[in-house]
C-alpha cells in the first residue's frame, strides 16, 4: 500500500469514527425528540378525550352504584349522566384511525379502551335489569377506568428521559389516587342507607385508603414542581379533605361487626362524604389536568432542546471534518513531496550506483568514496532515514568486500587442497594401474584392483567437484573433438556401478573438444546419483540424440517416486547458485550444484522429471554451439563379450569384417571375460604385457582378458596435473605395522560412515 494511501487512510479511518458516531448519536437524538414529538402529539389529541372519558365513566360507576343500593336515584338523572358518558366515548372514538389497518396502527391500550366501551351497553342492561351483582357492575367499570390510566402511563413514560420520566412519574400517580378516592365513593354509595358493607367491599375499600394515601405521598408529593406542591398543600388542607380523612378512618377503625354474615356497619359519619367528595373532587381533577398540561409542555420544550443540539452536532461535525481535510492535504503533500526526493535518491543508489560498487568489488577492483551516499546529519525524520539509508549502504559494501575477499581466499584455498590431493589420487592411479600390468593374471585380484581404480575415479571426481564448487575451471586436455559414443563410455567409466549403465548413442555427433572433461563430469554426476538412488540390480539408460535445439541427452533410472515439489526443490537447486552457507548444509549432497555450476559454464539446461517408469529422468540439451560434425571412421569392432565397441584408435589388422553402418545399433558398456570394464584410451598406444589377449580377445598362451588401460591424468583439472615426484626419492615409511593397521582402521571406518549417510540420504 502507498505512503499516500496510508496517510489518506489515517485521517479517512478517524473521521469516519467521528462521521459514525455522529450519525448514530443525531440517529438518537432525533429517534428520542420525535419519541416526545409523538408523545405531545397523543397527548394534545387523546389527553383531554380519556380524561372526560375517565370522569364521566367514574361518575356512572357510582351512580350505578347508588341505584343498585336503592338510594334515590332518579331516571332522568341516570340517563344524563349515561349520556354524557356516550357522548365523551363517541369523541374518543372519533379520535381513532378507522378500519383494520388504523386499529392496527394504534396502540395496544387504545385498543382495550375500545374494545372495552364495546361491552358498556350490555353492563348498563345488567345493571338496570340486576341480572347480576353489583360487585360484577362496578368491577366492569374499574377494568375500563383502568386501561385509561394504562394509556397515560404508556404514553408518558419517557423512560429513556429521565428529566421527563421524574415530571411524568406524578401525573400518572395522581390519575391512579385520584381513581382509588372515586372508587371509595363508589363503595359508600353501596352502603347507603343502611350503612352495611360486605367483608368483600371493605377489603376494597380499606386497599383503596391505604393505595392512594401512599401513591399521593410516596410517588406525587416528592415530584411535584413548587408551585404544584403549593396547590396540592392547600387542597389537602381543606375542611372537605379532612373530612374525607375522617370517614376514612372511622370506616377502617370504628366500624361494627354484625353477627349476619360478617358484615360491618359504618359509623354515621359516613354520611358527609357526599358532600365533602364534591368539594375536593374538583381540586383534584384541576391539580391533575394542570400535571399533564405542564408534563406536555416540557416534553415539547425538551423535543426542541434534542432537535438544536441535533443542528449544532451536524454543523460542528462538518466543520470538524473539512478541517480534517484541509491538514490532511497540506500535511499529505508536504511529507510526499520530500520523500518523493529520497526515493529517487534511494533508487538511484540502489539500481545504479550499489549495483556497480558491487560488481566492482567482485572483480576484485577498488571503489571510489565519493560513489557512495554520505552521512549529512539532518535532524528531521527524513533526513534520518537519509542517513540511515547512506549507513546500510556502507554497511552492505562493506560486507559485500569481505565476502569477495573470503570468496576469493576460499577459492585460493579449496584449489591449493584440490591440487595437492590430485596429486595423491594421480599416484594412486599409477600405482593401481602398474598393479594391473603387474598381477593382471590373478583375476581375484585383478577385480579388486579394478574396484580400487573406480573409488579412485570417484575421489578425483569428488575434487573435480570442490574445485568446481570453488568457481574454478576443469582444464581439459583433449585437443580432437569426441564421439557421443566415446563421450557416454568415458562418463560411465566413472561410476562406481558402471554394470548397469546402458548407453544408447542413437546420433553420430561429437563435442568440441574444450568442454569434454566438462561435459564428461556432468554426466558422471548424473550417472552416480541415478545408480545410488536406484535398486541395486536394476537398469540406468542414458541416451543421446540430436535435436533442433543441439544434444538431448536423457539419464533413466527405476528409483523410488519422487513427489513434484521434490522434484522443484531439486530442479531449482540446478538453477541457481547457492550461497556458502547452503552449501555447508548439503555437505553430503552436492551432486546436483555441481551439476548446476557446470550447467551455467556450458550455456546448458538440466531438468529432472518423473519417467513413464516410475523413477527419475534427468534430461541434459547441450547448445549446437557445443557440437561438430563427426567425420567418417573406422566402423565398430566386436570384442570377447560380443558388445559393439567405437574405438577412438585405429583398428588392429586382426578385427573383423566391420558390420554396414544400418545394422550399427546403440552401445552398451564393454565387458572383458571377467566382467570388468574396459576403458579407452586416449592420446597413446596401448602398452600390453608380453602375455596380453589380443585384439579379438583371445589370449597368447594364457586365458588372462584385455585389460583396461589409462593415459594418467587426461581427465582431471589442470590445477591437480602436477608434475610426478620422483620414484627414486621414495623415503621409507617410518611408521610401525601397529600405526599403519590404526590408519587403515580409520579410514575404513570413515568410508562405512559416509556410505551410511548416503543411504540415509536416498529419497
Amino acid at each position: 500500500m502507498r505512503l499516500r494511501t496510508l496517510l489518506i487512510w489515517l485521517a479517512v479511518v478517524p473521521t469516519l469514527a467521528m462521521g459514525t458516531q455522529v450519525v448514530v448519536i443525531v440517529g438518537q437524538l432525533l429517534e428520542r425528540s420525535q419519541h416526545l414529538r409523538a408523545d405531545v402529539a397523543a397527548g394534545e389529541r387523546y389527553g383531554a378525550p380519556l380524561f372526560t372519558l375517565m370522569a364521566e365513566m367514574q361518575a356512572e360507576r357510582r351512580m350505578t352504584a347508588a341505584r343498585w343500593a336503592g338510594a334515590s336515584v332518579t331516571e332522568n338523572d341516570l340517563r344524563d349522566t349515561r349520556a354524557a358518558t356516550d357522548r365523551a366515548a363517541a369523541q374518543f372514538r372519533s379520535l381513532m384511525p378507522a378500519g383494520p389497518e388504523g386499529a392496527e396502527r394504534a396502540d395496544r391500550h387504545l385498543q382495550e379502551v375500545t374494545s372495552g366501551l364495546d361491552d358498556l351497553a350490555a353492563y348498563r342492561d345488567r345493571a338496570d335489569a340486576r341480572s347480576s351483582s353489583a360487585h360484577g357492575a362496578i368491577a366492569y367499570y374499574n377494568r375500563v377506568i383502568d386501561q385509561i390510566v394504562g394509556v397515560y402511563q404508556d404514553a408518558f413514560s419517557h423512560g429513556a428521559e429521565g428529566e421527563l420520566a421524574q415530571e411524568s412519574r406524578p401525573m400518572v400517580a395522581m390519575l391512579s389516587a385520584s381513581e382509588m378516592v372515586a372508587r371509595e365513593d363508589t363503595i359508600l354509595a353501596l352502603v347507603e342507607p343502611s350503612r352495611e358493607l360486605s367483608p368483600t367491599a371493605f377489603a376494597e375499600f380499606a386497599n383503596a385508603v391505604g393505595a392512594h394515601r401512599y401513591l399521593y405521598e410516596t410517588w406525587v408529593v416528592p415530584y411535584l414542581p413548587a408551585e404544584e406542591r403549593v396547590s396540592y398543600a392547600q387542597l389537602t388542607g381543606s375542611d372537605a379533605w379532612r373530612t374525607k380523612t375522617a370517614i376514612e378512618n372511622a370506616v377502617v377503625s370504628e366500624h361494627k361487626d354484625l353477627d349476619s354474615g360478617g358484615v360491618r356497619l359504618l359509623p354515621r359519619d359516613v354520611a358527609d362524604w357526599r358532600a365533602a367528595h364534591k368539594e375536593f373532587a374538583a381540586g383534584l381533577a384541576a391539580l391533575n389536568a394542570e400535571r399533564s398540561r405542564a408534563v406536555a409542555a416540557r416534553a415539547d420544550a425538551k423535543a426542541a432542546e434534542l432537535e438544536a443540539e441535533v443542528t449544532w452536532l451536524i454543523a460542528g461535525s462538518g466543520g470538524a471534518l473539512l478541517l480534517v481535510v484541509l491538514v490532511v492535504v497540506f500535511t499529505t503533500r508536504s511529507v510526499l513531496r520530500r520523500l518523493r526526493g529520497l526515493h529517487e535518491r534511494t533508487v538511484t543508489v540502489a539500481d545504479k550506483t550499489l549495483p556497480d560498487v558491487v560488481d566492482r568489488l567482485q572483480r576484485g577492483q577498488s571503489v571510489a568514496a565519493d560513489a557512495l551516499p554520505t552521512v549529512g546529519g539532518d535532524k528531521d525524520e527524513v533526513g534520518r532515514i537519509s542517513d540511515a539509508f547512506a549507513r546500510v549502504v556502507a554497511v552492505s559494501v562493506d560486507g559485500h568486500q569481505q565476502l569477495a575477499a573470503e570468496r576469493q581466499g576460499f577459492g585460493m584455498f579449496a584449489a591449493g587442497i584440490a591440487s595437492r590431493t590430485g596429486n595423491l589420487v594421480s599416484r594412486q592411479l599409477s600405482l593401481t594401474e602398474d598393479l594391473q600390468d603387474a598381477f593382471g593374471h590373478n583375476e581375484a585380484l585383478l577385480a579388486q584392483l579394478m574396484k580400487s581404480d573406480q573409488l579412485t575415479v570417484g575421489m578425483r571426481r569428488q575434487i573435480e567437484n570442490l574445485l568446481i564448487l570453488a568457481d574454478g575451471e576443469i582444464s581439459d586436455p583433449h585437443t580432437e573433438p569426441m564421439r557421443v559414443a566415446d563421450l557416454l563410455r568415458e562418463a560411465a567409466a566413472e561410476v562406481e556401478e558402471f554394470r548397469r549403465i546402458e548407453r544408447q548413442a542413437l546420433d553420430e555427433i561429437s563435442v568440441e573438444p574444450r568442454v569434454i572433461s566438462q561435459v564428461s563430469h556432468l554426466l558422471a554426476e548424473l550417472l552416480d546419483n541415478a545408480t545410488r538412488f536406484s535398486p541395486p540390480r536394476s537398469k540406468v539408460v542414458i541416451r543421446a540424440e540430436a535435436v533442433a535445439d543441439g544434444l538431448s541427452v536423457e539419464i533413466e533410472d527405476r528409483g523410488p517416486r519422487v513427489s513434484p515439489e521434490r522434484y522443484e526443490e531439486m530442479n531449482a537447486r540446478l538453477h541457481s547458485a547457492p550461497p556458502y552457507s547452503v552449501l555447508a548444509e548439503n555437505a553430503h549432497r552436492l551432486g546436483l550444484f555441481v551439476v548446476g555450476h557446470l550447467a551455467d559454464q556450458l550455456g546448458a539446461t538440466v531438468t529432472l522429471r518423473r519417467s513413464v517408469f516410475g523413477g527419475t529422468s534427468a534430461v541434459v540439451i547441450l547448445p549446437k554451439d557445443l557440437l561438430v560434425r563427426t567425420e567418417s571412421r573406422t566402423e565398430p569392432v566386436r570384442e570377447s563379450s560380443g558388445e559393439p565397441v567405437q574405438p577412438s584408435v585405429p583398428a588392429p589388422p586382426a578385427v573383423p569384417a566391420p558390420r554396414p553402418p544400418e545394422e550399427r545399433k546403440p552401445e552398451l558398456v564393454l565387458h572383458a571375460g571377467s566382467g570388468l570394464p574396459t576403458r579407452r584410451v586416449a592420446d597413446r598406444a596401448p602398452e600390453r604385457p608380453a602375455d596380453a589377449a589380443t585384439p579379438d580377445g583371445t589370449p597368447d598362451g594364457t586365458s588372462r582378458p584385455a585389460l583396461p588401460e589409462r593415459v594418467p591424468q587426461t581427465h582431471i583439472a589442470e590445477q591437480l596435473r602436477a608434475p610426478r615426484a620422483p620414484e627414486e626419492t621414495v623415503v621409507q615409511d617410518k611408521a610401525t605395522p601397529e600405526e599403519v593397521a590404526d590408519a587403515w582402521a580409520d579410514f575404513q571406518h570413515g568410508i562405512q560412515t559416509v556410505e551410511e549417510e548416503l543411504r540415509r540420504d536416498q529419497p
